[in-house]
């Protein structure tokens, strides 16, 4: 089997009799695309990866192919300033900001707290469809990203979760990520109390400790199919249904196409005030490191 069929999807899976659904995610030549845009140092990779690859459950989760998802962590005090994803239509992108003299001065392996000082990260999506927008903010507090996305489903969802996320370099230099949600479902059954106005979940603890031994080399394993990872934590189960999933690719929207309908929103005066002495407004886009020179003559009608 060809590895590579493995990375870059998404997978969805419900666990019925137990009320709890799932999604496992890989990525693998959208990673080496999206951070091939940045030298990034090795513990940005490592964080970037796996934003990416938690923006890729979350976003995946949406209901039609015209919703967004951004993730982003707004920070003080630490030497990352901004890391912001957002997924779209299966399509990824991400990028950080930070101090590379102030990241140096750092350990190898520099705490969620020591990289991002007080921290949020905001979750947000957006259906274009009904024009409904939900966000959600929670401290970035505990040890890792993950951490942060489970206090995220726990003050924001209201509901139980559990989110892993592993990261990795192969034998041939490829960065791979993977990762996986498990939630247990806001109702269950027709009558039964709604889950986050009780004290206990007996379903939740039983999926949440068969959820919690799956392996960080399992989750970045591209031999390792994702519906083989679903059968090894829960083959005990009466019931678990393959949801399907999408294949994900690395996505920009900073096309011509685009930029010259933002720009062309502004009134003619600001338009000249961006532009240089050559009459070029030079459009760079952080997520890709792209400069897109526009023309001012392509801006304004011809008199």
């Amino acid at each position: 089997m060809d590895d590579r069929t493995e990375l870059d999807r998404s997978l969805g899976f419900a666990i019925l009799e137990q009320h709890a659904r799932g999604r496992l995610v890989r990525l693998g030549p959208v990673l080496d695309e999206i951070l091939s845009a940045h030298a990034y140092p090795p513990v940005i990779e490592r964080l970037l990866a796996e934003a990416l690859a938690l923006t890729a459950l979350l976003g995946s989760t949406l209901k039609n192919e015209t919703g967004q998802m951004t993730l982003q962590a707004q920070t003080e005090g630490g030497p990352i300033s901004l890391l912001v994803c957002d997924y779209k239509d299966s399509e990824l992108r991400g990028y950080v900001q930070f101090d590379a003299e102030r990241l140096a001065q750092m350990p190898a392996d520099p705490t969620l707290f020591a990289l991002f000082g007080k921290g949020y990260l905001a979750i947000t999506f957006d259906q274009a469809l009904t024009g409904e927008r939900y966000q959600g903010i929670v401290p970035l507090e505990g040890a890792s990203l993950a951490e942060a996305a489970q206090s995220y489903f726990a003050q924001s969802e209201q509901i139980p979760g559990l989110v892993r996320l592993a990261h990795r370099r192969d034998a041939d230099g490829r960065v791979i990520a993977g990762g996986m949600l498990l939630q247990h479902l806001p109702e269950g059954e027709e009558g039964r109390d709604r889950l986050h106005t009780r004290l206990d979940h007996p379903e939740w603890q039983h999926v949440e400790a068969l959820g919690r031994t799956i392996k960080d080399e399992e989750l970045v394993d591209p031999a390792l199919p994702m519906e083989t990872l679903v059968w090894r934590l829960f083959h005990d189960e009466k019931e678990v249904r393959v949801l399907g999933g999408a294949t994900l690719t690395r996505g920009c929207r900073c096309n011509r196409e685009h930029i010259l309908s933002v720009l062309s929103r502004f009134p003619v005066e600001e338009q000249e005030n961006m532009a240089d002495a050559d009459g070029l407004i030079r459009v760079d886009c952080a997520f890709c490191s792209i400069s897109h020179p526009i023309r001012l003559a392509d801006l304004q009608p011809a008199a």
